[in-house]
């Protein structure tokens, strides 16, 4: 089965700013043919999608009942209706569910057997439009991965590779996480285990952050200092304590693929390579 990492979709209480800094930090673009929804969907407090000409970031504006942050990311298959057929024999107690008409990066809903959400759509579905259509040349910053943080990664691991096909990238004897890529993004599925966030605030399993391939780091790092410079709204956000906040950037770190790291203005965790 032909499968990739078609989106990944953040939840935000301010969906305009977290927009905005992905477009002026990593160069992500919304679409040219919907710019009529585009408006009604700020209108209605929806949200917008951009895209880096291969893999679409939707920034939701928050509802009640939702958290902020990382929600779910989508999956591109050849074949969907195999997809759910092996769902169904293979893990008979997931569940998939039909989208609502008007998203317009998922067909269909899904969860891992530790109930992490993913969107399932194949190309040529009616909803699909937008920047989840238009593809164009690969950017200079691209996102490059994104990593999953599970109680049982090799379970959770196996189920990617069982019902996608995703090819697993070698790794040290010693490394504890997955590495599954579509040939170009990386679904990184790491260990959560709680004593890793000793002296720092307790996070639940899920996804952790997102991933960017840039053309320099250096030249990403200027960049988001003139931009904060100009835009107090944009800048990084902390931790008050300092040894807390030291320790989940460290945690953040830990990533293989990753150089630097970061968070937007929501507090979303971000690291960048070359």
């Amino acid at each position: 089965m032909l499968a990739r990492i078609q989106h990944v979709a953040i939840m935000s209480e301010n969906f305009l700013r977290e927009t905005k800094f992905f477009e002026a930090a990593f160069g992500m673009k919304r679409s040219k043919s919907v710019a009529e929804e585009e408006a009604r969907a700020v209108k209605m407090n929806y949200g917008l999608s951009i895209g880096d000409g291969y893999v679409g970031m939707t920034v939701i504006g928050r509802k009640p009942g939702y958290l902020c942050g990382l929600h779910h990311f989508g999956i591109d298959v050849d074949d969907v209706e195999l997809a759910c057929a092996r769902i169904r024999e293979r893990y008979p107690a997931i569940k998939v569910l039909k989208r609502p008409s008007n998203r317009p990066f998922a067909s269909l809903g899904a969860h891992d057997p530790e109930g992490n959400i993913f969107d399932l759509t194949q190309e040529g579905m009616e909803n699909k439009k937008g920047v989840y259509v238009e593809t164009g040349g690969e950017q200079k910053r691209r996102i490059s991965h994104i990593k999953l943080r599970v109680v049982h990664p090799d379970a959770i691991a196996r189920f990617y590779l069982d019902i996608f096909e995703f090819e697993q990238e070698e790794k040290a004897l010693e490394d504890p996480n997955y590495y599954l890529t579509d040939g170009k993004v990386t679904l990184v599925i790491a260990p959560w285990d709680i004593t890793d966030y000793d002296g720092a605030g307790l996070e639940r399993p899920g996804l952790e952050h997102i991933g960017f391939k840039v053309e320099s780091v250096d030249a990403v790092k200027r960049d988001l200092d003139a931009l904060r410079k100009a835009d107090p709204e944009m800048r990084e956000r902390t931790v008050a304590v300092v040894s807390e906040g030291q320790r989940r950037v460290e945690i953040i770190a830990g990533c293989r693929h990753g150089r630097h790291q970061l968070s937007d203005p929501d507090g979303i965790f971000i690291d960048i390579s070359e």
